[in-house]
């Protein structure tokens, strides 16, 4: 969700600016990306709801029903419909929020310790692109997250069930300076619009047909969710709220894991950015070329 997207290790950073050389390398990268998946986000555009009214605390599962799915399907897409509720929930209570981190680009991170004293991340972010384009890059192409993202080394979407819920598993990437160790993740993903906003929500689950593979330690993601909100003032930004939540399993000191949460979330969004801004580098390039 969620999620489940974030590079669990600590020390590596990346430096904000990038000559245009790196920008070059990185949209040669998206080019294939680009052509290969244009047909489908249309077709994913067209399902795309746009229902009103929807309150975390007061809407029933019937409210949010995708279109019909087999009846041994709609366990998925309820687990998926709570998490995202609960998430919700969790960033919608104020009290008891802390900032972590306060970047130079404006990125806020505030954590909360919730029963079981776990500690819950949000992440508030301005990024360069549309809510239309950030769905697509975290929820209809979210297994090409890799291609940009080096904390991951695969996620792969182990069923559709109708165009708004998905069960995934991911796997993070052996890097340098990585204190917690491979993890892998099995979730489930929902995704809701309502108007002008989308909510990605997701939460663990588990399938006896893919138990925890070898390497890894099976971590827990959830429930968790991403906001992705227009801003007034220039649609061609988008507000990026994200409530990181995560059990790491194995035998971890919670100082490693609350430092290395924030820095994962950071790294993510990093990525993110450096993937968008080489988007947006490449559709100049190609708008120049058609003139």
């Amino acid at each position: 969700m969620l999620p489940a997207v974030v590079k669990l290790c600590c020390g590596i950073s990346y430096p904000h600016l990038r000559t245009m050389a790196a920008l070059q390398h990185a949209a040669v990268a998206v080019i294939g990306q680009e052509i290969t998946h244009l047909q489908r986000w249309g077709q994913i555009q067209h399902h795309m709801r746009t229902d009103a009214g929807f309150k975390s605390n007061e809407t029933k599962p019937e409210d949010l029903k995708p279109k019909p799915v087999k009846e041994d399907q709609l366990f998925y897409v309820q687990q998926g419909q709570e998490a995202m509720r609960k998430a919700l929930t969790m960033l919608e209570d104020k009290d008891g929020w802390k900032v972590e981190n306060t970047e130079s680009n404006g990125d806020v991170i505030c954590s909360k310790v919730m029963p079981g004293a776990r500690k819950v991340f949000r992440l508030e972010a301005v990024l360069e692109a549309s809510i239309d384009d950030l769905y697509d890059l975290l929820f209809v192409r979210v297994e090409d997250m890799h291609q940009w993202n080096p904390s991951i080394q695969h996620l792969k979407v182990l069923k559709h069930i109708g165009p708004e819920t998905i069960i995934t598993h991911e796997a993070s990437a052996e890097t340098a300076g990585n204190l917690i160790g491979q993890r892998d993740f099995l979730s489930v993903r929902h995704s809701y619009r309502q108007n002008s906003s989308v909510y990605l929500g997701g939460a663990a689950i588990q399938l006896e047909s893919f138990p925890p593979q070898a390497g890894f330690v099976r971590a827990e993601n959830g429930p968790t969710c991403i906001i992705i909100q227009p801003v007034d003032e220039d649609p061609r930004k988008s507000h990026f709220t994200w409530l990181l939540n995560m059990d790491v399993k194995g035998w971890l000191p919670k100082s490693i894991v609350n430092q290395a949460l924030p820095r994962a979330q950071l790294d993510f969004t990093r990525h993110l950015r450096r993937h968008l801004t080489a988007s947006v580098w490449l559709q100049i390039m190609c708008s120049k070329g058609e003139q």
